[in-house]
């Protein structure tokens, strides 16, 4: 919603007005999850895909860090995925005791679908949009993936995202 006054934002009223956001952009995604062709993931396999796209040949623990989750529920949500034929389990070149994480040719499919249905639903919000309200978002956007960015970087203090770097690509 909109707000009319001029007076400077609140970190907290930033946050409410960017939560409230990220519950519709959630229901605009749902929605272009359900018309994929390809099947629907869970949530938690969605975001685990774009780590393991961003972090190609990523370990177990690596992407349980990414995620924020513990080693079982990581190994059991790498189970279902490879079950699905969207990731690759391969031994890895420097440690024998490690396994390597990649995306199947299914899983970037799956990815790319995701982000064209996505795509789709925002550009039909945005175009609703007046152009200095449309220039304002985009310039918070960056600056708002650019601090997500170097919070969610595995190596502490940089900024390399997590995430893909163009943020209307982003899935």
């Amino acid at each position: 919603m909109p707000h009319s006054t001029r007076r400077p934002r609140t970190r907290a009223e930033v946050s409410a007005d960017a939560s409230a956001a990220s519950e519709l952009l959630e229901v605009l995604w749902g929605r272009g999850q359900e018309a994929a062709a390809s099947g629907t993931v869970s949530p938690s396999q969605l975001r685990a895909l774009l780590v393991i796209e961003k972090q190609e040949g990523t370990n177990l623990r690596s992407l349980g860090e990414a995620l924020g989750s513990r080693a079982p529920s990581v190994s059991r949500l790498c189970d279902r995925m490879e079950a699905m034929g969207l990731v690759q389990r391969a031994q890895s070149a420097t440690s024998r005791r490690e396994v390597e994480l990649r995306l199947s040719l299914r899983g970037r499919a799956l990815l790319e679908e995701y982000r064209a249905l996505r795509a789709r639903e925002l550009s039909a919000v945005l175009e609703r949009m007046d152009p200095a309200a449309l220039a304002a978002l985009a310039e918070g956007l960056a600056a708002f993936h650019a601090a997500a960015s170097e919070r969610l970087s595995p190596e502490t203090g940089a900024a390399a995202p997590l995430l893909r770097d163009d943020v209307a690509d982003s899935a």
